[in-house]
């Protein structure tokens, strides 16, 4: 993996597992997301269960691939990943009921993620995964999320969490900011606490909230709490490249392209995040 421009960020001083205390004052309160209504833009936001050890945060962004942090995916006590047979997904998760239960096929890790990694920053630059699901979700109430890779400092975010503290209740923050974001790290001031991890970042873009981010950890900075998250644009990129390679049918619609005069239809790829102008190219072996 290159190394990217971390020389370039003040330091830092991590806190994996403590509560954010400090906001800006241009930064709005969490919000608990309590009735229907309010909660029914976000219903691909939800719950990732892994049995016996604890639960993060993950969005849809395909029917049937949800992206959360890779971290999530590994027992904390013993630094092994999670057995599948143990990871679940609870769209819409709100006070009980989910308004979908999905157990998982497999999961997609960043090829460079390392659990264990003692240079920080490197393991949050690449602390992305995806969640393939066993059947995929296909209610109506439950959209999954377009991406937008490339928030810039200064632009206005909004986070959808559950945390220890929330557990039964999705909550928005819905607005906070990005403090920095000059390298594959970026620095939020949203407000996050553990069990948020995976928890999807938003940017308004065309009346429509698009995921920019996962929260991977806190983080204190010049005396604030701070979220920390990757950027979306190369490391999702490289999970799309293992997806190519793995998955025989994702390979043959992507070779396949669109036939003539056939209905307009987004290929998985393109679900899962790619710009169509982007220029990259998935190499099919």
């Amino acid at each position: 993996m290159p190394k990217p421009m971390w020389l370039a960020l003040p330091a830092f001083i991590f806190m994996w597992a403590a509560t954010a205390a400090l906001a800006q004052q241009s930064d709005l309160p969490l919000k608990r997301l309590w009735s229907a209504d309010d909660a029914k833009a976000w219903q691909a936001v939800g719950r990732l269960e892994m049995s016996g050890i604890g639960f993060c945060t993950g969005a849809l962004i395909t029917t049937q691939h949800v992206l959360t942090a890779a971290h999530c995916l590994f027992d904390r006590e013993t630094g092994e990943p999670v057995a599948i047979s143990n990871i679940s997904f609870r769209a819409g998760w709100r006070d009980g009921r989910a308004v979908a239960y999905r157990t998982t096929r497999r999961v997609i890790i960043h090829p460079d993620y390392l659990f264990e990694n003692d240079d920080k920053l490197e393991r949050v630059a690449t602390d992305i995964a995806l969640v393939e699901l066993s059947h995929p979700i296909r209610e109506s109430a439950v959209l999954p999320f377009d991406r937008n890779p490339s928030p810039r400092p200064g632009d206005q975010v909004m986070v959808v969490s559950y945390s220890h503290d929330r557990d039964d209740f999705p909550s928005l923050q819905e607005r906070c900011r990005v403090l920095l974001g000059q390298s594959d790290v970026l620095v939020y001031s949203c407000k996050v606490s553990f069990g948020a991890s995976g928890s999807p970042i938003f940017v308004m873009s065309d009346n429509r909230p698009r995921i920019a981010s996962v929260i991977s950890s806190m983080a204190v900075w010049q005396s604030q709490d701070v979220a920390l998250g990757a950027s979306l644009g190369t490391p999702l990129d490289d999970l799309l490249g293992r997806l190519a390679v793995t998955d025989p049918v994702f390979r043959r619609l992507e070779g396949a392209g669109h036939a003539a005069g056939s209905p307009q239809r987004r290929s998985i790829a393109e679900q899962l995040g790619r710009q169509a102008d982007s220029g990259r190219k998935i190499i099919i072996p």
